[in-house]
């Protein structure tokens, strides 16, 4: 293969990878930045707490969910507050707890969340 032949191979790969970067980037936003924020202030309201860590998969999992809401979503770090978290039996992330103590463990769906809480999901 010629030199001129690779240096268009390169081009080629280079440009579909450009291509499918800003399609596989473009479908992760299919939800608008504000979509949850109403549920997530709900959430704030009901005082539902999300307990996690940084460099937890899950929780960032989980946060993903919100989009930008999540800033509204009353969250507690346990990385930075372990006393906290320990006091109240986190023992593993995420965990969310109602105001009057009751524990979720692991990743819940937002349809689980509106459940729990009484909070009404935004219409598609």
């Amino acid at each position: 293969m010629s030199n001129k032949n690779i240096f268009i191979s390169i081009i080629i790969l280079l440009i579909l990878g450009t291509v499918a970067t800003i399609l596989i980037r473009s479908n992760n936003r299919n939800i608008s930045p504000t979509k949850y924020d109403e549920f997530a202030q709900c959430l704030a309201s009901k005082k539902l707490t999300m307990y996690g860590a940084v460099w937890c998969p899950h929780c960032k999992t989980q946060k993903a969910l919100f989009g930008d809401s999540f800033k509204y979503v009353p969250y507690i770090e346990c990385t930075e507050t372990p006393d906290l978290c320990i006091a109240k039996g986190i023992e593993g992330y995420p965990t969310w707890i109602e105001e009057k103590g009751q524990k979720y463990d692991g990743e819940q769906s937002l349809e689980k969340l509106s459940e729990i809480s009484n909070c009404q999901l935004p219409i598609n």
